[in-house]
């Protein structure tokens, strides 16, 4: 039973029993993150009829994305992970897409008129994610992703999606059965963060 919470674009939250989903809630919120994530945690866990004692683990997306959304996201697991004696795991928010997607070169808003981006080939990452101009961007196929879907002249075939946390579970549970130990927490900026002279600036 495992609480999976996604905040590199929308707010996203899901209650996953083995490959069922039992309740979720997203919304394409882009300031909004500190203000939903709590309640949509609430009721999607009432919705699965799911307490904190009743979990395995959480799965968190770690972007890449801007600072203040993802810290929201990957704070939030954390501290509810240490609440309720239960292992956090973080995935690469983007890997979610690609394992949905297959052979796609995913892309999600970077702002500051940049994307960020990765590559897959049969749901497994074979390059990025980095950061760039979109038209630094040559993709050799699909492209997924709400970052491709602001630029249609850059990508006139894109297919805008957000990550699915469901999908982060499917990940990290692939990840682990092939003997990864631990999937890092480190959250994904990729540059620095548009918040300066605040200390570190690191996730506690």
């Amino acid at each position: 039973m495992i609480l999976a919470i996604d905040t590199s674009a929308a707010v996203a939250v899901s209650v996953v029993d083995g490959e069922r989903v039992l309740a979720s809630r997203a919304e394409f919120a882009p300031r909004g993150h500190a203000e939903l994530l709590s309640s949509f945690v609430r009721d999607a866990m009432a919705d699965a009829g799911v307490a904190g004692g009743d979990l395995d683990g959480i799965v968190v997306g770690t972007g890449p994305a801007p600072f203040t959304g993802l810290r929201v996201g990957l704070v939030t697991a954390r501290t509810l992970g240490f609440a309720w004696g239960v292992p956090v795991h973080g995935v690469c928010s983007l890997d979610a897409l690609g394992a949905e997607h297959g052979d796609v070169t995913v892309i999600a808003d970077a702002r500051r008129k940049e994307i960020y981006w990765a590559r897959y080939r049969d749901g497994r990452r074979v390059e990025g994610p980095e950061v760039g101009a979109p038209e630094s961007v040559v993709p050799p196929g699909a492209v997924v992703g709400r970052g491709a879907a602001l630029y249609p002249s850059v990508f006139p075939e894109a297919v805008a999606a957000d990550p699915d946390p469901a999908w982060l579970v499917r990940v990290a549970r692939e990840r682990l059965a092939a003997g990864e130990a631990e999937l890092p927490l480190e959250p994904m900026y990729l540059r620095r963060p548009d918040v300066h002279g605040v200390g570190d600036l690191r996730v506690p």
